[in-house]
């Protein structure tokens, strides 16, 4: 599936605002150790079969017709900036991906996962519910990134990106109330 497809799809998905059933697609979603503050690399073309179950959780609820345009304040717009990062990694456009980062460094490490890659592909889950903590609003997006490495192999690992954004409080800036990616967890299974 293309990047366009699943961003079309999870848009969609987003958008009717209806919950996950399936709780083995939640379990499948659990955090393992591996964040972007320490070292995580592509998977080799000697785990292609491990890694080629990877999928986003099953979510069986019938689709909707979009009612309007989308809150960028919601989860479905955090859910649009995760649509946006993998539009710009397909593309290559890898600079201006990482202002969708709260972190250009964090962004740079993150991007070192993809060196030996000759194509970076993204599915995209929807969005979770939104949490707050200290002032800031955290919500999770599954996602699957994809693609070929250079030796001619191929990888597929399931993640979770971590958005956050400023509540809005006072003395807050524009910049600091829109989604920023702050970072990426990946998941076992998928």
């Amino acid at each position: 599936m293309t990047i366009r497809i699943a961003a079309i799809s999870m848009a969609v998905l987003a958008l009717c605002g209806c919950k996950q059933t399936n709780e083995n697609a939640t379990e499948a979603n659990e955090i393992t150790a591996t964040t972007v503050n320490e070292t995580a690399t592509a998977p080799s073309p000697s785990t292609e079969n491990a890694e080629a179950n990877v999928s986003l959780p099953d979510d069986r609820t019938p689709l909707e017709e979009p009612k309007g345009p989308i809150d960028a304040k919601s989860a479905e717009g955090a859910g649009q900036v995760v649509q946006h990062y993998g539009a710009l990694m397909e593309q290559g456009h890898w600079t201006e991906s990482w202002k969708l980062w709260s972190s250009a460094d964090a962004a740079k490490a993150f991007d070192r996962n993809w060196r030996n890659a000759s194509e970076v592909h993204m599915e995209i889950g929807k969005p979770r519910d939104s949490e707050g903590a200290a002032g800031s609003i955290y919500i999770t997006v599954p996602a699957v990134f994809y693609g070929k490495t250079k030796a001619d192999g191929s990888f597929r690992r399931g993640a979770n990106m971590i958005l956050r954004r400023v509540n809005d409080v006072p003395g807050s800036t524009e910049a600091q109330r829109r989604w920023h990616i702050e970072r990426v967890e990946w998941t076992s299974g998928g």
